[in-house]
């Protein structure tokens, strides 16, 4: 029986602190157009992200503490991981609220822009 290769990210796993998504664990099968970025404008949610809760791929997004302000931080992406689903997002068509960010703190970018940034991604 052949097993699944679990999904590896650009973020090691000993950086990625509790609260963090869950669901599929695979590699995506292609890259996609557009991965969501965290803006500035990210609180942390106190803690209770709502992002998290509605992104479908696991480790893919995750706490960073603050270390100049603890307990405080916020919720960063995995490049690598993201799918480009937009479940995070709050924004839905013609600018109608949806679930995700409650602060819009999520945006997104093109991948070929995120690769300026952290390199090329494999698929």
């Amino acid at each position: 029986m052949p097993t699944e290769e679990k999904a590896v990210g650009l973020v090691p796993d000993e950086l990625k602190f509790e609260p963090k998504s869950t669901g599929i664990n695979t590699p995506r099968k292609k890259k996609p157009k557009e991965l969501a970025v965290i803006t500035e404008c990210c609180t942390g949610c106190a803690g209770s992200p709502a992002c998290v809760e509605y992104c479908p791929v696991e480790d893919c997004m995750f706490w960073v503490p603050d270390e100049d302000h603890p307990p405080f931080g916020r919720i960063q992406v995995d490049p690598i991981l993201c799918i480009g689903c937009k479940k995070c997002t709050s924004k839905g068509p013609d600018g109608c609220f949806l679930d995700g960010c409650p602060w819009d703190a999520i945006v997104m970018v093109e991948t070929t822009e995120v690769e300026k940034e952290v390199g090329a991604m494999p698929i």
